[in-house]
């Protein structure tokens, strides 16, 4: 049927079940419904936070049921899918805090002789309508980054969640308005294609802001579509992480085996690239190998399960062909390239990886990790800055000068210090630098984007 769209398992391929392919009509009445209910029914400050509150109870109470969701539709291995469940839930948190403060700030009017006997303050108050465009690779505390700061923050949201991974966004939705007290007209989810329910959405006069995580290409293309509106994207990245030779290389391979690979490498702070001192690069890869050989590749709904499928067999054969290509270029795959009698790309580590290959230079968003040699740490951070990225950059090193000099100078959005450039707490200002983005995300930042300023004047 052409008004349905069949959502399927990206791991084996069977169906998970069916949405509703949605039109522009469909989101022309659910705007008119959220623009209506902003003026008929505005939410008091302690209603937000109320609704957030038990949001984040009733998230943690069903926190199983939500990770299976998440990991049927994106193929993210159970145990990962509850650590998203648990984060969403913290976020929910988070944003409960910014409702019991969100403020404005008293204006000393008399500092002017024209000012005396008046009295000015400003109020925060929602921007309007909130179109929210969601990603497939972290379906539900992605989705919490949107909606929790919508609910503090008074707006209304029209959420479109990825066709592939639409079915936690649904439950979630039906969460809050049923058990948590957030009036339905408040929430509505539109499914759809991004080419119709998307654009339609970013096109929409009474829609606001748009929040949108996903690809540069489309990101920037909503940016140019809507210049009237406020627009926050968060986008991709390459994540490098130089490893100095008097780091400790050894923690470092460990943590990059998980943030290397943890649900494929799809993340946009994904550890991609790998900078080490030339001095320990051969020991680094081979301690590196080895922590990667022992990942679980398989059945994202097995328990021992760490790494499964991409989402959809084209990514998974584009990001098989950039391997090749690195391997033709004369880097060495040093385990993985391979696919599992499943179809399933085993994590790759590829050395000695030339910076101008894909698998470096572009966005991989795969279970591909590249290492790549240096001998000068301003070296290092050349190579790190050499890149139309900057969302999250890491440094392992326990010198001082080395660390602050890379804080000072590596261009991202955040630089970790001995830790992978792939953590991230979710109250952090979240958020990169040209291709990966123009606003921070976390629940304080995305509050303040969707409110206004009102200047308020009263004359004694």
């Amino acid at each position: 049927m052409s008004d349905v769209i069949t959502v399927r398992s990206p791991y084996d391929d069977s169906v998970i079940g069916e949405i509703p392919a949605q039109t522009a009509a469909d989101v022309d009445r659910a705007v008119a419904v959220a623009k209506a209910a902003l003026h008929a029914n505005p939410l008091p400050l302690w209603k937000r936070a109320e609704i957030l509150d038990r949001a984040a109870a009733r998230l943690t109470a069903r926190r199983e049921e939500f990770a299976q969701i998440v990991a049927r539709e994106a193929a993210k291995p159970i145990r990962t899918a509850r650590v998203e469940a648990e984060r969403a839930a913290g976020t929910f948190q988070f944003a409960a805090a910014e409702a019991r403060k969100l403020s404005g700030e008293t204006i000393p009017l008399d500092a002017i002789p024209s000012g005396e006997g008046k009295l000015g303050f400003t109020l925060r108050v929602p921007i309007g309508v909130v179109g929210a465009i969601a990603p497939f690779n972290f379906p539900l505390n992605l989705v919490v980054h949107k909606v929790g700061p919508a609910i503090a923050a008074g707006c209304p949201v029209v959420l479109k969640p990825a066709s592939q991974t639409p079915f936690s966004s649904i439950a979630l939705a039906q969460m809050l308005i049923e058990e948590c007290g957030l009036p339905a007209e408040y929430l509505q989810v539109v499914t759809g294609s991004g080419s119709t329910v998307g654009n339609a959405m970013v096109d929409h006069p009474d829609i606001a802001l748009i929040t949108f995580t996903g690809s540069p290409e489309v990101g920037w293309g909503i940016r140019a579509r809507a210049p009237r509106k406020r627009v926050g994207l968060e986008l991709g990245n390459n994540a490098p992480c130089i490893i100095e030779a008097d780091g400790d290389w050894k923690a470092a391979a460990a943590k990059i085996k998980v943030a290397g690979f943890s649900h494929a490498g799809q993340s946009c702070i994904s550890t991609q690239r790998v900078l080490v001192h030339r001095s320990i690069a051969d020991e680094f890869t081979a301690a590196l190998v080895a922590h990667v050989d022992t990942l679980v590749v398989g059945d994202p709904m097995d328990e021992a399960t760490d790494v499964s499928a991409l989402i959809s067999k084209g990514e998974r054969d584009r990001v098989t062909g950039w391997v090749e290509e690195a391997r033709a270029a004369g880097a060495t795959v040093a385990t993985g390239g391979s696919l599992t009698a499943d179809g399933v790309l085993r994590p790759t580590v590829i050395a000695n990886a030339d910076p101008q290959l894909k698998v470096c230079a572009q966005e991989v968003f795969g279970p591909v990790v590249a290492v790549t040699p240096y001998d000068t740490l301003d070296e290092a951070i050349a190579l790190a800055n050499d890149t139309k990225f900057g969302l999250q950059a890491a440094i392992f090193t326990c010198d001082i000068s080395k660390a602050l000099k890379a804080v000072t100078t590596l261009d991202f959005g955040g630089v970790l210090v001995n830790e992978v450039p792939t953590w991230r707490a979710d109250q952090q200002p979240y958020g990169g630098l040209r291709d990966s983005g123009n606003t921070r995300e976390g629940p304080a930042y995305s509050v303040k984007e969707m409110t206004e300023i009102r200047m308020v004047v009263l004359s004694l």
